[in-house]
This record gives structure tokens, C-alpha cells and sequence, in this order.
């Protein structure tokens, strides 16, 4: 049941993805893309509809609610934010 929202975030363990960075198979490697389940992007879009941004506090609860870092929630309001100027 788990759906990818689109957005690339840091995944919870740290893992690295297997593949090489894009510029040949020496480099930096990608963090994995976290897939999103539908319960948390509902979650994700109704603060997002309410604030635009999160302070610290309000990073910090949500994700403790939602199981995820604050630094996905945090990436995924940066992309929402970037979303939503696009289509402006």
C-alpha cells in the first residue's frame, strides 16, 4: 500500500542506493527514494494547505506522527513549496 508522493527525501535508515551517481560508476552515491504511503502524503497536503512552513516544533511532531525524520518532512515542504511556484 505504499505510493511514492514524487518527491526525493532522505531515506530513515541512511541507506545509500546501489547505484553509482549519474558521471560514472565512482562517486557519490543517491540516498534511496522514500516511497510515501498515502496516509502520510493526505497527512503531508493538509499542513501544507494550513502553513506553508513548519518551525521546529511543528517539523518535530509531525514527524513523530507520521514515522519519518524531521529531514523528510522537511525536504518534502521544499518540494511542495517549489510544486506550487511551478504551477504559479
Amino acid at each position: 500500500a505504499d505510493e511514492s508522493s514524487g518527491y526525493e527525501s532522505e531515506s530513515a535508515g541512511g541507506e545509500r542506493a546501489g547505484s553509482a551517481a549519474a558521471g560514472g560508476s565512482r562517486g557519490r552515491q543517491r540516498r534511496a527514494r522514500t516511497a510515501f504511503t498515502s496516509e502520510q502524503v493526505c497527512r503531508l497536503e493538509k499542513t501544507f494547505q494550513r502553513q506553508k512552513y513548519l518551525g521546529a516544533t511543528e517539523r518535530r511532531k509531525l514527524a513523530a506522527a507520521l514515522q519519518l525524520s524531521e529531514i523528510q518532512i522537511k525536504t518534502w515542504f521544499q518540494n511542495r513549496r517549489m510544486k506550487l511556484k511551478r504551477q504559479i
